[in-house]
């Protein structure tokens, strides 16, 4: 039974290549917060490390677990699946853990909807222009031109989501954003007063949608 105690669940989502995986790597560095390890069936990248950045599955684990009912929250995203599972999250939570959600949109409505009983912040991450965006995904581990431009594409859908989340950040500048993170973190979870300018977030989704 949650109770005052408990830990707080915060989702950072972002279209791919805007940064919202390197912002939870550095919210993770917080005393008392936590990342949840999602699970995928995607091959890991140069960089990652098996149950520390994604538990790496097959496709028939993976709907194992579906049929188990096991997961918080799953999706589809680029011909892999990703999900979380329920069980490791709760138990932190209970032990007063923040727990972080480095997740799509998909995946953030599933968990919205499931009206847990803990205290839920959701974050989406913009990047300043869709050509700083098309820049990043490019020299990303992917060198092939294609792949961006799919994932540009993908961009002008996944963008229109912004609408439900909590806040909006922009990642122009790591530490500046991140910073913006922390303090709105902050603020809602003693009742603080927030600095968030909606109508300057409005503006600039107007320019990158334009």
């Amino acid at each position: 039974m949650p109770t005052n105690n408990d830990g707080t669940m915060i989702i950072l989502s972002s279209p791919s290549g805007a940064g919202k995986t390197t912002l939870v790597s550095l919210l993770s560095k917080l005393n008392n917060f936590e990342v949840s390890i999602s699970h995928t069936t995607r091959k890991p990248r140069p960089n990652e490390t098996p149950d520390k950045d994604y538990y790496f599955v097959s496709e028939q684990d993976f709907k194992r677990l579906i049929k188990n009912e096991e997961l918080l929250e799953y999706a589809k995203v680029f011909d892999n699946f990703y999900g979380t599972t329920r069980t490791p999250v709760i138990d932190k939570l209970n032990k007063g853990k923040n727990v972080l959600f480095d997740i799509d949109w998909q995946g953030a409505d599933q968990i919205k909807n499931k009206k847990l009983d803990y205290k839920l912040i959701t974050f989406f991450i913009l990047p300043p222009s869709k050509e700083v965006l098309f820049e990043r995904l490019s020299n990303r581990d992917m060198k092939d031109k294609l792949i961006a431009t799919e994932r540009m594409k993908q961009f002008s859908r996944d963008v229109l989501h912004w609408i439900n989340y909590d806040y909006v950040v922009i990642n122009e500048n790591l530490e500046k954003c991140y910073s913006k993170i922390f303090n709105l973190i902050q603020a809602e979870i003693n009742n603080g007063s927030k600095d968030y300018d909606s109508d300057y977030i409005r503006s600039h989704i107007d320019k990158l949608t334009s």
